[in-house]
């Protein structure tokens, strides 16, 4: 066998590949719901939520029926849940325009809501076998460093010329195990920081290891604005009983959480809440600030406890707010509510 980048790289990745429940198959749903989840996750954090996802609904048309509680329900700890929103709306696309089977071009998969590029690349070679690229943060940093490109990878031009670079290699080779084998071998020996290059099946070829350059590429250099956000966060109550709001919009889309306001003081909290929901509030206690990191925000959230003097039509139980969906930021809330009540 001829000694170059793919056949040195298939070979590696054939030998040493990591397990994965998504990997024993060919089915281009299952493969779908393991992408849009191992987004903005870990592969380990991911294994349990998929495992349990796919025995629940082992077919398309399964989630497209399920509602969309449900859907959260399973999701719930993954975070990012218009990830979840997306994939029951694109289910119940796949049931009304192809019949229930998910689309087997690249035009058609990454017409989906919620698939980008990376996404059909990988569905299309993974269960197809087409020679599609699959370009993501590993593909960009081993390409970067395997021919030096000194371009800033954060930028849409470079991400587009990486892309015809991996389109070139995958011509005539197994599409399937030269995409995952990048993956691999971007998670595991051609990491952001100290590469393991006495490991790597394709050093041989590599043009920052040449020239000693392999520490300081790829140039990865985003313009990120980052929100730092303050909020009253109302555990409000009634006997023993909490209120719970489904949010109708914006990040935490209907998701259920507490109610918060970004105010500066929990008596204008009562003043609003008062506003919106025609019912006073008591206020009990201060319990301390809890706080959540999103992607491009940070939310501090106030904790304070009020009452009600009448129950409200969302109040729940505590053993009843396991069973709905609930923000993964309003779940700390209440976990550090109850370990200082």
């Amino acid at each position: 066998m001829q000694k170059n980048i793919q056949n040195n790289l298939i070979t590696w990745y054939n030998k040493n590949h990591r397990h994965f429940p998504w990997r024993e198959t060919k089915n281009p749903y299952y493969i779908w719901i393991s992408e849009i989840m191992l987004q903005q996750t870990t592969t380990e954090a991911v294994i349990p939520y998929y495992t349990r996802f796919i025995e629940t609904f082992d077919t398309i048309d399964k989630l497209a029926k399920a509602s969309l509680e449900d859907v959260y329900k399973l999701w719930e700890g993954l975070g990012y849940y218009r990830r979840a929103k997306h994939i029951h709306e694109t289910a119940q696309f796949i049931c009304e325009n192809f019949h229930g089977q998910f689309p087997a071009t690249y035009k058609d998969i990454l017409n989906l809501k919620g698939i980008g590029p990376y996404t059909a690349g990988a569905i299309c070679s993974i269960a197809y076998g087409m020679s599609t690229p699959a370009i993501d943060g590993n593909v960009l940093r081993i390409i970067s460093r395997l021919y030096a490109l000194t371009d800033n990878i954060a930028l849409t031009k470079t991400q587009k010329k990486i892309s015809q670079i991996v389109s070139e290699l995958l011509i005539g080779y197994d599409a399937s195990a030269f995409n995952q084998g990048l993956m691999d071998l971007g998670a595991t020996i051609c990491r952001p920081l100290n590469p393991q290059c006495q490991n790597c099946p394709i050093v041989s070829f590599c043009k920052a290891k040449e020239i000693g350059q392999q520490k300081v590429l790829p140039i990865s250099i985003k313009n990120i604005k980052h929100k730092e956000l303050n909020y009253i966060t109302g555990i409000i109550t009634y006997q023993d009983q909490y209120l719970m709001i489904q949010n109708p919009a914006g990040l935490l889309e209907n998701l259920y959480g507490f109610i918060q306001y970004e105010l500066e003081s929990p008596y204008r909290f009562m003043e609003e809440f008062e506003k919106q929901y025609h019912l006073p509030l008591s206020l009990v206690s201060y319990h301390g600030q809890v706080k959540h990191v999103f992607t491009h925000r940070t939310w501090h959230m106030h904790i304070y406890h009020f009452t009600l003097s009448h129950p409200y039509n969302t109040m729940y139980h505590l053993e009843d707010i396991s069973q709905i969906p609930v923000s993964t930021a309003h779940l700390k809330v209440l976990k550090h509510y109850l370990k200082q009540k």
